[in-house]
């Protein structure tokens, strides 16, 4: 399949991500939101990154501007008649997905691959809100995304073969490393990673150690980059929250049950650092 044009639907951190790798690979990107000031914003944040690069010898100076020109901002979902993929990136909620997917399906060309980026919810679900299930494929991106090498190409009951092997070869374009992954609440990253988040959250309502010493446990312990309670706060709450409600009903099992404590800074507006507070105050 001939990919020429990759449309973004929703402008934030994710989003962005998406349209800056993409555009960095060469691709004419359309990203699209609500409104021009939340399209701006989006592209604003590519500019600083690629401004960064610049800065640390990374990239020059006309790479980075020949980047910002392949991305055009728009506010329109019309504008996805003119692309062979539309990456959907909004917020982590199915109602909300599904009505837009369907009216994307509506706009689009028969041939274009819709793709989403949620996290946790069902592939298949999403992709029966449209008329095109075999043409619908999860494409699940890491946090932050031009960093992260990671994409899990999640398959749904209808998908096709040629949907697969274009969105994997479209994700190896973009520099990433795809890993095929099957329909299950959470895939393999969300499986994984939210439970310890969550037991990392318990621990801290239960008084065992404070947030800090928590996340010290596993960053020198462990080996990781990051504690789990200031990830959290980086990926935001609400969606942890949201998550873990996709593996506690997809599962039915209490080990996936959300942490009490997620669930009231969730209700506070706590939310991480989108809001300046949650496990941390930033």
């Amino acid at each position: 399949m001939d990919i020429a044009c990759i449309m973004v639907v929703g402008a934030g951190q994710m989003g962005s991500g998406i349209a800056q790798v993409a555009a960095q690979a060469g691709y004419r990107v359309l990203l699209q939101d609500l409104s021009a000031e939340l399209v701006q914003r989006g592209k604003g944040s590519v500019a600083r990154l690629l401004g960064r690069a610049v800065e640390k010898g990374r990239m020059s100076p006309e790479e980075r501007d020949a980047t910002l020109g392949r991305i055009e901002g728009v506010t329109a979902l019309s504008a996805a008649s003119g692309a062979q993929v539309v990456i959907e990136a909004v917020v982590e909620d199915a109602g909300v997905k599904k009505t837009l997917l369907g009216e994307m399906d509506r706009l689009c060309s028969p041939g274009t691959i819709l793709a989403t980026n949620t996290s946790s919810i069902s592939i298949t679900e999403l992709a029966a809100a449209t008329t095109r299930p075999d043409r619908f494929i999860g494409m699940h991106f890491m946090n932050p995304v031009p960093l992260m090498q990671l994409v899990e190409i999640i398959r749904g009951q209808a998908t096709s073969d040629q949907t697969h092997a274009a969105i994997f070869a479209l994700a190896q374009a973009l520099g990433k490393t795809p890993v095929t992954v099957r329909d299950y609440p959470g895939f393999v990253a969300n499986r994984l990673l939210m439970p310890m988040i969550n037991e990392a959250a318990f621990c801290l309502m239960e008084g065992v150690a404070s947030a800090e010493d928590i996340d010290t446990v596993m960053k020198l312990g462990m080996n990781h980059p990051m504690g789990p309670l200031a990830l959290a706060d980086l990926i935001g709450l609400d969606t942890c929250l949201a998550i873990m409600e996709v593996l506690h009903t997809g599962f039915g099992d209490s080990k996936y049950r959300p942490c009490p404590l997620l669930r009231r800074l969730v209700k506070a507006g706590q939310l991480g650092r989108k809001t300046g507070r949650g496990f941390y105050q930033y």
